[in-house]
């Protein structure tokens, strides 16, 4: 079984069993199984009726004991039904007589939340689905595409780490159903959802292909998994490629052989999956990378590398991380010794304070990975605020520890300077500060120098 080994699972089901009856005339719906459900994939459960997928579902969720083995959710024993984790249903289940903010907001009402606070991020989540203007709509004027996506914004509203889906689509027409797998692509690769995983049960072998990083295939008479593999395929993936048809295939081959050893996962996806790829951040401060742009000014825009690191009494390797930085930012260009300022980079030279702030917002939203992923995972949550330990996962796979510490340092020396996020160390939080005026004043990240202070 293929499983990613850069993080540890959210959910984590040790030898899980369901039967039912007394002892002596059982009837086992499910086998002792071992399954784990990891951050930041998309898990796709398939098998032919009566193989206890959603079974499968409860059990993890917590709203169906097993009858034997355990859950653990980060590694703690689940009793009850757990607190971060919302479903969605392949019926709407929305109460006719709430309107659609109504339907949306009443898991947090359910949960205690301020009235204020519930309108707030219900109209913000519906906005995220496409649903806005239809606040205050009623589910019979809605279509069914709508209504469903009236109920994947209240799984989202309740911001669950793990959203479970089963069989979401099945009850919708072929194109409301195709338009809507776009959707939830697009919310989760943009990470607008307020989640870190989705379990998705279906029957669908295609919409398994097309949405999941990971699939499960469940044999049945007791359930049982027959096979477990990763994706490798990028998104996002055609549908008539020959690595969809033959990964389909495979599927379907496992489905319908019930004697058939699995092989373990197609050969067209034999490949590790994908990572998101976090380009290495130079180690450099905002202020160094200002200095050096305002010192090539002064030099008509261009420089020779030793010659400028002989005059700041730098060393080469002292200089090449700011000179890296400037050019990940697109403010200059290094070729053969020569640095040279972009027409970015005179522009960003040539600004105030505030406009240089401006600038760099753009810049690093635009082409620092890390930076970019760090915002958007922020903002998805209500209260802009994630713990580090998230961001440490994310490049758990990428960096050793030591250079993880040098990344989100870095990380937060530029969204500190580009006004976008900070980080809480004592609390070990990211967040993103309220909205201030920013005060014209020279701090150590606006230094237009560079000094041994400025060295990373």
């Amino acid at each position: 079984m293929d499983q990613p080994t850069s993080s540890k699972p959210i959910i984590e089901a040790r030898a899980i069993e369901k039967f039912y009856g007394p002892e002596g005339a059982r009837i086992q719906v499910i086998a002792p199984t071992d399954l784990a459900i990891y951050p930041w994939e998309i898990l796709a459960v398939l098998g032919p009726s009566g193989s206890g997928k959603s079974t499968l579902l409860r059990m993890l969720t917590g709203l169906s004991p097993p009858s034997s083995g355990g859950i653990l959710w980060h590694g703690a024993p689940v009793a009850g039904p757990c607190s971060n984790v919302a479903i969605v249903f392949q019926s709407f289940a929305l109460f006719p007589w709430l309107t659609v903010v109504d339907n949306v907001q009443a898991p947090l009402k359910a949960r205690g939340i301020a009235p204020q606070e519930r309108i707030r991020r219900s109209l913000r989540i519906l906005d995220s689905v496409g649903l806005d203007g239809f606040e205050k709509a009623f589910p019979k004027e809605l279509s069914g595409g709508m209504k469903q996506r009236v109920g994947f914004a209240r799984a989202l509203v309740v911001e669950p780490e793990v959203l479970f889906m089963d069989e979401p689509f099945s009850a919708l027409d072929v194109l409301t159903a195709d338009n809507l797998r776009q959707e939830l692509l697009e919310l989760w690769q943009d990470h607008k959802m307020p989640t870190r995983a989705v379990f998705l049960v279906t029957h669908n072998i295609d919409e398994a292909v097309l949405l999941a990083d990971r699939v499960i295939v469940l044999g049945k008479n007791p359930g049982r998994i027959r096979t477990d593999f990763r994706i490798s395929m990028p998104r996002p993936r055609d549908r008539h490629s020959q690595p969809f048809l033959e990964t389909v295939d495979y599927i379907y081959r496992v489905l319908t052989h019930p004697d058939l050893v699995p092989t373990g996962q197609p050969a067209t996806t034999a490949a590790p999956a994908a990572k998101p790829v976090y380009t290495m951040l130079p180690h450099a401060r905002s202020g160094s990378v200002a200095g050096l742009l305002e010192l090539l000014m002064e030099r008509g825009g261009r420089d020779d590398l030793p010659k400028l690191a002989d005059e700041l009494t730098f060393e080469i390797d002292d200089l090449l991380p700011i000179v890296e930085a400037g050019s990940m930012l697109g403010f200059l260009t290094a070729k053969e010794g020569d640095v040279e300022i972009t027409r970015e980079g005179n522009e960003f030279a040539d600004a105030d304070i505030l406009r240089r702030k401006e600038l760099f917002r753009i810049a690093t939203l635009e082409r620092v990975p890390l930076v970019r992923q760090i915002m958007r995972s922020l903002e998805a949550k209500a209260d802009h605020s994630l713990p580090e330990e998230l961001f440490r996962d994310m490049l758990a796979g990428h960096f050793s520890e030591d250079e993880i510490d040098r990344q989100l340092e870095t990380a937060v020396n530029w969204g500190r300077y580009a006004e976008l996020f900070d980080r809480d160390v004592a609390a070990g939080r990211f967040f993103i500060p309220e909205e201030t005026p920013v005060q014209e004043v020279t701090t150590d990240d606006d230094q237009t120098e560079l000094n041994v202070g400025d060295r990373p």
